[in-house]
């Protein structure tokens, strides 16, 4: 048994953001934090106030999360970036709203005392008789403590107060990992019982005043009663630390203060520092053994196995009936992901491909609206299709983004511009910009054509037969002649319009570019995409009606249509015996890269820590079983390790190599020693994503290390914590919590199967309903008695299968809950 935290986060856009550049704007960004730790940071938004992002993340997180938030950054080429504001928002904010919060809402300005983090360990004990008794703190280390200082560390040292009298440790000098080992007493005032233990954590300057970096409050009456208490304590802010929204809304409801307003206005007043509007969702799964899912996978893999010899399938009818548009895509997307790991992804498509073309009656309107079927076949695409679309799309995007030419072929957002040499010069026509416009977009569109129509031999087999089941279903379905498009249209629907057309719009959502492109940029990509999806379309006439000022792209649509209709029909020619097993065709993972590019490397065995730049230029690929390296990316020396022998994947700190974005990669060599690889990273983005692949491939190692060093050791000890040991145990603790979720992530059958019968718990009354319906319908029909019907019939099973779940939910949640009850009742003792 598992227990899972999934947020979902959608950074949407800001308004009304403060002023911060010379030019009287500003380049605002967004970081986002997990108790602290940046997990993402959002494209810069280049000289608005009012930027937006529509960047979307899946984040796994550990169930002991405490908040997460978002700091909105100016950025400065020149100096240390602006911070302009921030939003946090606890778990327990998150909890209180399973359907999610949605809406805008103001930001507050960064408070220090309140921006803590990090833990520290001690021991507090209640000594001696009674009448003579003493308070005793002992004070061990701390680690993760919030960095105060310019070299990326602090110097921090521990106050204990008790009944006003106060006590001081050491100073750690450079170190956001200290050990005290000290320890100190208070004469026990019975009197004053009331009165907390405060431990308090302060970052130490010669010049300034102290910062303070966070504190644990005990109370004396239970330190009493347990006589002794020890462990790590996670520090908490000098004042109540409440949500953002909270802070701002003032003294109402609790429930009321955290609910967004999702008619554009913002639930509170708006402060100086501008809004963010948010769509965030927190699911916290319990996922239970295999064993409890088995009933559950076996009946949906008879609703679209073999078995059916072409007879309908009613549990997926049924699903498909009674999921709300709102939540078709993440439904859509369990589902697909449950049938891959079935090895019947296929089956399951050509069943909803047939349940759609019997809704409906007007070719025109197939696959366009967002039905089961077309999110179903979306998700498919970004699965099986991440790795093809790049080959196709990346070589023509990236030509985009480095020419940076002016595009435009409407007259009514035509800029004219000067042209011409110094002392010759004459104002461009609106007739030379269209004209310029249409030579650049004919390039563009005559390279990426070529590039699709080389690519079917590239194209994965599975996604080469699901549009070959696709076009054969269409085909039998409107075998007259006057319908003889619809067959080449139902594939461009999704490969173009769904899959292409978006991807180009948007590369940085499909992993194409790292950011988001400037104004220019992004109308030439606009533009590029329209003209994919007129050919996709396979309609010469729609830009003439819709969009006239697209007409100069005619003659290279109309030779595009010619040119993938071709495509099409060699895309789908593949044979009945070509690799037909879709779960042998996805998982030749063995091969698969699961990520791969150019990053910095040290090798902690082959140079000093005391050079000046240690790290070197590295291909870096991630396949299932293997880490490796070369100089160049064709190179035939290479370098590994085995992901078997990864025993730790961490961040490093900042101060240890000036730079922020570096990790460290510790495994075993074959004579039991610890080798430590580091990699540095371009950005933050970067750098989680490689954290994030690496940590999901070596989620099943089982010697995986406890502790680490944050720092690297140098000199004659560790630059975190001081020891002087190499081998000394880490000073913090290993983190594996912390993913996100892509499109390569490996299938996890069990939490797949969790999430689906998550939904249909959500759905059954209405799955009930429609059930109930159709036994009439057929009973009225004298196809037998009722209850014969409902001993056949798929969906009673069902409805057994949930229940059974959810009694095992039950147990397992009653068993925690006794387990908690005991736990306090043992404090209480």
């Amino acid at each position: 048994m598992a227990k899972r935290s999934t947020l979902f986060i959608r950074i949407v856009e800001g308004k009304n953001l403060p002023v911060k550049d010379i030019t009287g704007s500003s380049d605002p960004y967004c970081v986002v934090r997990i108790d602290n730790e940046a997990i993402i940071r959002t494209a810069t938004i280049w000289k608005t106030l009012s930027p937006f992002w529509g960047e979307e993340y899946n984040v796994h997180l550990p169930p002991s999360f405490h908040t997460v938030s978002f700091h909105v950054l100016d950025e400065d080429s020149l100096s240390r970036d602006d911070v302009i504001g921030k939003v946090s928002i606890t778990k327990e904010a998150l909890a209180a709203k399973p359907q999610g919060l949605d809406g805008w809402v103001s930001l507050t300005e960064i408070d220090p005392d309140e921006e803590v983090q990090g833990e520290i360990h001690l021991q507090i004990a209640v000594l001696g008789d009674q009448g003579a008794r003493k308070l005793h703190c002992q004070v061990f280390e701390a680690r993760d403590l919030a960095r105060k200082d310019r070299n990326g560390a602090s110097d921090p040292f521990v106050r204990v107060r008790y009944n006003g009298k106060t006590h001081e440790s050491t100073v750690v000098k450079k170190s956001c990992y200290p050990r005290w080992n000290e320890s100190f007493e208070f004469d026990l005032d019975e009197a004053s019982a009331d009165t907390p233990l405060s431990v308090e954590v302060w970052d130490w300057d010669l010049v300034s005043k102290n910062d303070f970096l966070g504190k644990v409050l005990f109370n004396i009456n239970r330190l009493q009663s347990a006589e002794q208490v020890e462990g790590w304590f996670r520090l908490s802010p000098d004042k109540p630390k409440h949500s953002q929204y909270e802070r701002s809304c003032g003294n109402v409801d609790a429930q009321k203060r955290l609910v967004f307003n999702s008619k554009g206005g913002e639930l509170c007043n708006r402060g100086t520092l501008g809004s963010l509007r948010l769509q965030l969702r927190l699911r916290d799964e319990t996922v239970l053994p295999s064993s409890h899912y088995q009933p559950l996978t076996e009946l949906m893999c008879q609703s679209v196995g073999t078995n059916l010899n072409g007879n309908r399938s009613d549990l997926i009818m049924l699903i498909d009936e009674t999921t709300t548009a709102e939540g078709r895509q993440e439904v859509a997307t369990n589902l697909v992901k449950l049938f891959l790991g079935q090895g019947l992804a296929l089956e399951f498509l050509d069943v909803l491909f047939t349940l759609e073309l019997e809704k409906t009656s007007e070719p025109n309107t197939l696959f366009r609206s967002n039905s089961l079927a077309s999110k179903s076949m979306e998700s498919f695409l970004k699965v099986a299709g991440m790795q093809y679309l790049h080959r196709v799309l990346g070589p023509t995007v990236n030509r985009v983004f480095e020419e940076k030419k002016y595009v435009e072929l409407d007259p009514n957002k035509v800029e004219l511009k000067e042209a011409g040499c110094t002392g010759l010069h004459r104002l461009q026509t609106e007739a030379d910009v269209i004209q310029q416009s249409t030579t650049h977009l004919q390039s563009y569109l005559t390279e990426l054509l070529h590039a699709i129509m080389l690519s079917a031999s590239h194209c994965p087999p599975a996604l080469r037969h699901a549009f070959r089941q696709l076009y054969q279903r269409v085909q039998a379905h409107f075998p007259e002649k006057e319908y003889r498009k619809v067959k080449f249209i139902a594939v461009t629907s999704f490969l173009c319009l769904r899959f292409f057309s978006p991807a180009i719009m948007s590369p940085k959502l499909f992993h194409l570019r790292e950011k988001h492109p400037d104004a220019r940029t992004s109308r030439t990509l606009l533009l590029l995409a329209k003209a994919v999806q007129n050919i996709g379309n396979l309609d010469t006439l729609a830009c003439r009606s819709k969009e006239p000022w697209m007409v100069p792209l005619q003659p290279a649509i109309q030779q595009g249509i010619s040119q993938l209709k071709d495509f099409i029909t060699q895309l789908v020619s593949c044979e009945e015996g070509d690799d037909p097993d879709l779960q042998h065709s996805l998982s030749l993972q063995s091969s698969f890269i699961l990520k791969e590019g150019f990053l910095f490397l040290h090798k902690t065995k082959d140079k000093s820590m005391l050079i000046a730049s240690p790290f070197k230029k590295y291909y870096v690929s991630l396949a299932r079983d293997t880490l490796s390296y070369t100089r160049t990316q064709n190179s035939k020396k290479i370098s590994f390790i085995t992901l078997q022998k990864i025993r730790a994947v961490e961040k490093v700190e900042e101060k240890s190599f000036g730079s922020s974005n570096v990790m460290q990669i510790i495994s075993s060599e074959d004579n039991g020693q610890l080798e430590t690889l580091y990699l540095m990273c371009k950005s933050v983005n970067e750098l989680n994503q490689w954290l994030s692949a690496l940590r999901k491939a070596c989620i099943h190692n089982t010697e995986t290390m406890s502790s680490y060093h944050p720092g690297i050791y140098k000199g004659d000890k560790w630059s975190c914590c001081h020891q002087k040991d190499k081998t000394a145990v880490g000073c913090d603790k290993t983190r594996h919590g912390v993913t996100l979720q892509e499109w390569n992530d490996p299938l996890d059958p069990d939490l797949e199967s969790q999430l689906i019968f998550r939904h249909l718990m959500s759905v059954q009354q209405a799955m009930r309903e429609k059930h109930h319906e159709r036994i009439q319908q057929e009973k009225s029909n004298d196809q037998g008695s009722t209850s014969e019907l409902e001993k056949q019939d798929v969906a009673t099973r069902l409805f057994k299968v949930l229940q059974d779940l959810q009694e095992a939910h039950a147990a397992v949640e009653r068993a925690e809950q006794s387990k908690n009850k005991n736990f306090l009742l043992e404090l209480q003792t």
